[in-house]
């Protein structure tokens, strides 16, 4: 195999496979590879950019599950612990309203204590703030959670949601969908396959989603082509993913933070964005988290195949 017989492929519309993805990223030339994503992403997208203005409300921090890379989650009993009420969070979505948002972003810890009903009334709070908001929220490991919370199944669960106002979903809590990282990285959260499952059942409810993958820590490449590859099988059977969003892990204040791959830094981030958007065929956009990049790499990101900045 060489870059050469990669590049025909590309040139002539031909899925790669998971070692040809897995190739590209063992290529010494960065360049030659975002050469071949910036072709691809042009392809799809021409020389447009896109963004939203969206604004985060992430309305608890208080989780029954602990992750080993979140610094984000507390109990109720820890320091810094929080739950917002309802006016709280149409505060807030007032405010975003007001400095132009156009999207409201909502996720949160598995609270023990918040009944369903808190749920939906948080969607139709920030509905009432104005129709024109979109509203983006809750990961599948949280619609999971609903679903027991509410003893209905996920079905259900997103019948009510989209009720109470709810026009997208985010794709966290995917991290890496093989089992075996996710036993070390995230062991009371709902597996890879049962977050696949969710999302599934998400595009069958006529919800369009994102997808994540979390990288840079304990797992290997061929992890991250294997969840790629469990992300474009999806893909192809439902069409309901949005965007793809590679998420640099951040090492700062968690358990896992000394495991954090050498390797990783500005030119494995490229190396990423690139290989996701050549081997992801069927996905219409590559996202670059900036505030996880930073802005000099998300410029950047702009030559390897990106054409989504958030």
């Amino acid at each position: 195999m060489t870059i050469e017989q990669i590049t025909e492929k590309v040139h002539n519309n031909v899925r790669l496979t998971e070692q040809e993805a897995l190739f590209l990223f063992a290529e010494p030339d960065l360049l030659a590879v975002g050469e071949l994503a910036a072709l691809v992403n042009e392809r799809k997208n021409g020389k447009r950019v896109f963004f939203n203005v969206n604004r985060h409300i992430n309305h608890t921090n208080i989780c029954v599950n602990r992750c080993k890379f979140c610094a984000f989650s507390r109990t109720d009993d820890q320091e810094g612990a929080y739950c917002y009420d309802l006016e709280e969070i149409r505060r807030r979505a007032e405010e975003a309203l007001a400095q132009g948002a156009t999207e409201i972003h909502i996720v949160g810890g598995l609270h023990p204590e918040l009944p369903y009903e808190f749920y939906l009334e948080m969607l139709r709070t920030v509905r009432d703030v104005s129709s024109d908001l979109h509203i983006k929220a809750f990961t599948a490991v949280e619609i999971d959670y609903l679903a027991k919370l509410s003893s209905q199944d996920v079905t259900g669960v997103l019948q009510d949601l989209k009720a109470a106002g709810l026009g997208s979903l985010p794709g966290g809590g995917a991290e890496i969908l093989r089992q075996e990282v996710r036993d070390q990285l995230c062991p009371e959260k709902i597996s890879g396959e049962r977050w696949l499952e969710v999302m599934a059942a998400v595009h069958r409810a006529g919800l369009k989603s994102n997808a994540t993958m979390l990288y840079g820590h304990i797992e290997s490449l061929a992890d991250r082509i294997d969840h790629m590859a469990r992300l474009r099988e999806l893909q192809d059977r439902t069409g309901g993913f949005q965007v793809f969003i590679p998420l640099s892990f951040q090492s700062e204040n968690n358990p896992l933070g000394h495991l954090k791959n050498p390797a990783s830094g500005g030119v494995d981030d490229l190396k990423t964005l690139a290989v996701s958007r050549l081997y992801l065929d069927n996905f219409q956009n590559i996202k670059a988290y900036w505030v996880m990049l930073g802005e000099k790499i998300a410029q950047t990101a702009l030559c390897f195949g990106v054409n989504d900045l958030d």
